[in-house]
């Protein structure tokens, strides 16, 4: 019965649209009191979630990312992005996957990409002749790239849960990332040519070479932040801060865009997203230690390996399960919850840990533009003034497109792990 009013609580308050943090803390609530089960539980829990010192580097990202974009990054990509492929059949589509593939690597966050590049992208390709439901579509789409590039905030969370090398999750998730871009760049194509969308003249290699050197310092961040980590000469959390540091000094005194004035209301804002996310996770871990003593996850474990224990079909069971959870959870809550059991059954099929977490967030990624609670979808349709039913079936190619590496990266493991491997060792 207690696990019932858990269950319900969380799904009354989600579909009434209260936030994903409050749901999974208010029906722990509903939970712990029916139960007659100490209040003092949650803060302990909570504290208990977030107190992991891997997660110090989710605000030193978010930070480092919001300096960049207000030191003038955003401008740059998409010049460096139009200069690439915005010559081609349907190009403003395509330079704005390239644009997300290239901020992607700088913020860490889908919806940090939808929103600062869309502000730019959207309007612009309106203005060219691109129907408003496509450039919101390809716009939502595209942001999904970015927490797959590193740095990423959602591997950073599963290197927390897991205990998996943070460096090789971030070295994993390249490969899918630039996989997704390509395969949403074809579709842009395809669709651009049956829908005979306009496409901008060459510019010359000068002005590529321009572009690339006014964005090389932006896109320099993705390297140091690499560089760092497999040379072993810092952990994540002082890579995040060394790129503080270096977003500080490229936006103030290389760029010279970024005011020092500025910069306390930037640290605000980010402290502001950092905690609504820590926040998440906290509640989530109440949530998800409730139904670790209900002992859900060794139910579903045994749920599954009770229809099948084929590898093949287990993957495609958890994909399944992940898309449907994408639809209606947000990422990080979902991944606090089903991460660790999910990969007790992948590894007892023998799936290499390091390749279910990449093909897991891939998955949840796909969530964030899928209905109803899709919230690069929705930043998307504000900015573009679109009804969300036309950009929901205008964002259906890119879904297949993305469902479609998905597919690969879960059945082909080098795709995951052969990076990683290669650069950090088995």
């Amino acid at each position: 019965m207690d696990l019932f009013l858990l269950l319900t609580t969380f799904v009354v308050t989600l579909a009434v649209g209260v936030p994903v943090a409050i749901c999974l803390g208010l029906s722990s609530l509903a939970y712990i009191l029916a139960a007659g089960l100490p209040v003092v539980t949650i803060p302990q829990r909570m504290f208990a979630g977030m107190d992991v010192f891997v997660l110090l580097c989710i605000p030193g990202f978010i930070l480092a990312g919001n300096l960049m974009n207000f030191g003038g990054i955003t401008e740059r990509i998409i010049r460096l992005a139009n200069a690439l492929v915005g010559w081609m059949r349907g190009g403003l589509a395509m330079a704005n996957v390239a644009d997300s593939m290239m901020f992607g690597g700088i913020s860490g966050t889908a919806v940090a990409d939808v929103a600062a590049t869309g502000g730019v992208m959207i309007p612009g390709m309106k203005k060219s002749g691109y129907p408003g439901d496509f450039a919101a579509a390809i716009t939502a789409a595209s942001s999904t790239v970015g927490p797959m590039i590193p740095p990423s905030v959602p591997m950073i969370i599963v290197g927390a849960l897991s205990g998996i090398s943070v460096g090789k999750l971030f070295l994993a998730g390249a490969v899918p990332g630039v996989l997704m871009g390509v395969a949403m760049g074809i579709t842009c194509y395809i669709l651009a040519v049956r829908r005979n969308y306009p496409r901008q003249e060459w510019q010359g290699f000068g002005e590529l070479f321009m572009a690339f050197l006014g964005a090389f310092w932006a896109l320099a961040m993705t390297g140091l932040i690499i560089g760092g980590l497999l040379t072993g000469i810092a952990t994540p959390t002082e890579t995040a801060i060394v790129a503080c540091i270096y977003a500080f000094v490229v936006g103030a005194f290389v760029y010279r865009e970024l005011p020092v004035r500025a910069v306390p209301r930037i640290v605000a804002t980010s402290a502001v997203t950092s905690a609504g996310i820590l926040a998440l996770v906290g509640f989530a871990n109440v949530f998800g230690s409730i139904l670790a003593s209900e002992r859900i996850p060794q139910l579903l474990v045994s749920s599954v390996l009770a229809i099948t224990d084929n590898p093949i079909l287990v993957v495609l069971l958890i994909n399944m399960l992940l898309l449907v959870i994408g639809m209606f959870m947000e990422t990080i809550a979902a991944l606090i919850i089903l991460f660790v059991p999910l990969l007790g059954l992948a590894t007892s099929v023998g799936i290499e840990p390091l390749h279910f977490a990449t093909f897991a967030v891939l998955n949840l990624m796909i969530g964030l533009t899928t209905p109803p609670v899709g919230v690069c979808l929705f930043v998307a349709c504000n900015i573009a003034r679109e009804p969300l039913a036309k950009v929901i079936s205008a964002v259906i190619p890119f879904l297949i497109s993305n469902i479609i590496v998905l597919l690969l990266v879960s059945y082909y493991p080098p795709f995951a792990t052969w990076l990683p491997n290669t650069l950090m060792g088995n």
